[in-house]
């Protein structure tokens, strides 16, 4: 006997995908949890506006990664959802989306796995952020992931919680042009 599990991912088959600009917001702190949404292209970041004006990058979604799923068991968004670069959004509402996965635990399971894989790459990016300078955080990033490729730098500042001018100063610094 064969068993095929359903991924989570299938639940959004055939769902309208919408494009969001760079820049755009798909919704703000405090704006009612409607739906699940699915990030098919493109990047979009989960955005805590801070008191001092500067927004606190929470989790970045990339393809094929739910974006705000933690927000299915909240009446509100905690934070701001903000496209990185054009993106293509899958949105389901929230009770089609539960429904769904408690009709199938196969994918509820599914579900479950990613997050789990999420939660590791969250508490690594918090040892990441713990580390006091640049270099031993630009180390601990690249010794986990490798380099990017050319161009992903900046999105590497941001990742270990620095200024892009500060992530170039250190890789000058290692390519002797310092």
């Amino acid at each position: 006997m064969i068993f095929i599990m359903s991924k989570w991912l299938d639940i959004f088959d055939g769902v309208p995908v919408r494009k969001v600009a760079k820049g755009s917001t798909l919704f703000h702190q405090g704006d009612p949890v409607q739906f699940m949404y699915l990030v098919c292209s493109g990047a979009v970041a989960l955005e805590r506006p801070m008191t001092d004006g500067v927004p606190l990058t929470l989790h970045i979604a990339t393809a094929n990664m739910a974006l705000a799923e933690a927000s299915l068991f909240a009446d509100a968004y905690h934070c701001d959802a903000v496209a990185r670069t054009d993106s293509a959004i899958a949105s389901l509402p929230r009770a089609k989306f539960l429904a769904f996965i408690q009709k199938h635990p196969d994918a509820a399971l599914s579900l479950i796995e990613t997050h789990a894989k999420e939660v590791q790459a969250q508490r690594t990016r918090i040892e990441i952020l713990r580390l006091r300078r640049v270099a031993e955080r630009l180390d601990a990033w690249v010794n986990l992931y490798g380099e990017p490729p050319k161009g992903e730098w900046i999105n590497v500042a941001d990742q270990i919680g620095v200024s892009a001018p500060a992530l170039y100063r250190e890789l000058a610094i290692r390519r002797g042009n310092a």
